[in-house]
């Protein structure tokens, strides 16, 4: 008997953990997630490289294990370290895919959320090209919207949070300048998802 094709295989829109609409840029940083991982979280980030420097590949580059090009002071401190997201978010809204939603990719760090440690085991981390603190463009949130929304199709998605709500006191990313209740009305979801609606 021929065996069924996974979901995976049957969509269209998403062929092992690799969502179609974004531009595939592998990263080696990523590992196999727990076994028993429920893929149930996703946390939002801000990233900016140099901080507050946009446009170009630095990010990019580093998120993907690439040697940095641009020479700057603060690239110095960062250049040997190994992080990744699964998905990176430009200002004007491109979609890039780093690592596969199957996998665990390097986001999170030391974090706690939903009565469990470490949260790269079990969610999706998204980088938003900005500066934690400063707003983000319209590009971004509707791009961010459509990601979502797919992956509340394919994943079994129960909790939104930031960098700051995971790592309180390590972390302060997206920061104020994200407006939650935009990603939050853009879905139809209920402010019970969203650490920022329950304090």
């Amino acid at each position: 008997m021929t065996p069924k094709p996974s979901q995976d295989t049957k969509s269209l829109l998403w062929v092992n953990g690799w969502y179609s609409f974004a531009k595939r840029m592998d990263s080696p940083h990523f590992n196999a997630r727990p076994q028993d991982a429920k893929i149930d979280l996703v946390v939002l980030h801000s990233i900016s490289l140099p901080p507050g420097i946009y446009g170009g590949d630095t990010v990019t580059d580093f998120l993907s294990g690439q040697a940095l090009s641009l020479h700057h002071p603060y690239l110095e401190t960062i250049k040997d370290l190994k992080v990744s997201a699964h998905f990176f978010i430009r200002r004007q809204g491109e979609l890039v895919q780093l690592v596969s939603c199957n996998d665990r990719a390097w986001h999170a760090g030391v974090s706690h959320y939903r009565g469990r440690d470490g949260c790269n085991d079990d969610s999706i981390g998204i980088e938003l090209e900005g500066l934690e603190g400063e707003t983000f463009e319209a590009e971004q949130y509707e791009t961010l919207s459509s990601l979502c929304a797919s992956l509340l199709q394919h994943f079994p998605i129960e909790h939104f949070a930031g960098h700051e709500h995971i790592a309180p006191g390590r972390k302060k990313d997206p920061g104020s300048g994200f407006l939650w209740e935009v990603l939050r009305h853009s879905l139809g979801l209920s402010k019970d998802l969203f650490p920022v609606f329950n304090k």
